[in-house]
């Protein structure tokens, strides 16, 4: 017997709630996967945000610092490029008729005999620039020691013969001088006791710096070495204390001479002839004790530093342009052929290092 099948028409009505309940099924889905996408864009969305708030934070952070850092870096450049300056105590080279052009304008009588003077260098004498040098009381010792080191000129010959570093205590203990314990360290004025230590050490580190420029061949070389020590200021200070103590000797040698009645030079028996320099111990109390404090090398010290370090120094004096003093050295009475240096001066006072 078939079958009886189901009305069409109860086919028809079962068929919607079927789609219905299909539909709230994949309306469910729908849900859930929005949802689920909206928490998975919100999870993704707040790390990106992190993300990019730490990204924002740290390129902040790192500008700030660059910031910071160039700054600093700046400070310090200015800093040590003006210290440095400061203490360079003989600059580079500058072209001769525009530092005169700076330095000497007007109309005044004074201006005007610089300027020609300055010409004369530049144009008959053939010395091209200058070499400005720091102005203080220790300038002439400056200036006639940067060149016997940029020039790599060789020890004296007496301080071939001697071991200046004893120098100090051969004139306490051989020849009784102990006066010495009131030499005077420039600006420093040492008062203690250990004087001979002091004056040691000065004259060791000039015999080594010395020994070690002549030993050096190549003339750039000894240049960027004289840059490096004149810059300088302690090192300095000790180089200028030795040169004084190295006069001071000369200046006691001789006058040990001058009492045995032994042939002086000329230089040393005007010295001797003055009131206030009529033995060493005169000379260094009132002369030399003050040179590097309160004053400057006089001319008759320019002869005993030139006889003492065997060095021909000429002097340009351009305020003497036109006389037969614009040009004259020291000593005038060199006992050899030895070296020469030049310097330049505008009032006797303050040199200036000529550059042929």
């Amino acid at each position: 017997m078939a079958a009886q099948r189901s009305p069409p028409r109860a086919q028809e009505r079962e068929r919607p709630g079927a789609l219905a309940a299909g539909n709230d099924q994949v309306h469910s889905w729908i849900l859930v996967t929005s949802h689920a996408l909206d928490i998975a864009w919100g999870i993704a969305k707040g790390s990106v945000m992190v993300a990019v708030s730490f990204l924002v934070a740290t390129l902040c952070y790192f500008r700030r610092l660059h910031f910071h850092l160039g700054h600093r870096l700046k400070w310090w450049s200015g800093y040590l490029q003006r210290k440095f300056k400061r203490n360079l105590s003989v600059e580079a080279e500058v072209d001769l008729l525009s530092y005169c052009a700076r330095e000497w304008t007007g109309d005044t009588p004074r201006a005007k005999l610089m300027r020609k003077a300055y010409e004369e260098l530049f144009w008959r004498r053939h010395i091209k620039c200058v070499r400005q040098v720091k102005r203080d009381n220790y300038d002439a010792l400056r200036s006639v020691l940067f060149q016997i080191f940029s020039q790599g000129l060789s020890f004296p010959s007496w301080m071939r013969e001697k071991d200046i570093v004893k120098l100090p205590e051969k004139l306490l203990f051989s020849q009784g001088c102990n006066w010495i314990q009131q030499y005077s360290f420039g600006p420093e004025n040492y008062t203690g006791s250990n004087v001979f230590g002091k004056l040691r050490k000065c004259v060791e580190l000039l015999k080594t710096q010395w020994t070690e420029f002549s030993a050096i061949k190549d003339y750039h070389k000894r240049g960027s070495m004289c840059n490096i020590l004149f810059s300088d200021a302690i090192l300095e200070y000790k180089l200028y204390e030795a040169l004084k103590f190295i006069m001071l000797y000369q200046v006691t040698e001789v006058y040990e001479q001058m009492k045995m009645k032994k042939v002086i030079p000329s230089l040393f028996r005007l010295l001797f002839s003055r009131e206030t320099s009529s033995d060493p111990l005169s000379f260094m109390m009132n002369h030399l004790n003050s040179v590097g404090d309160t004053c400057g090398l006089e001319q008759i010290d320019m002869f005993i530093l030139g006889y003492a370090l065997e060095v021909k120094i000429k002097v340009f004096r351009l305020f003497k342009f036109n006389s037969r003093d614009f040009e004259v050295y020291y000593p005038q009475e060199p006992l050899r052929e030895w070296p020469e240096i030049s310097l330049l001066t505008e009032n006797d006072r303050h040199y200036h290092i000529p550059v042929f």
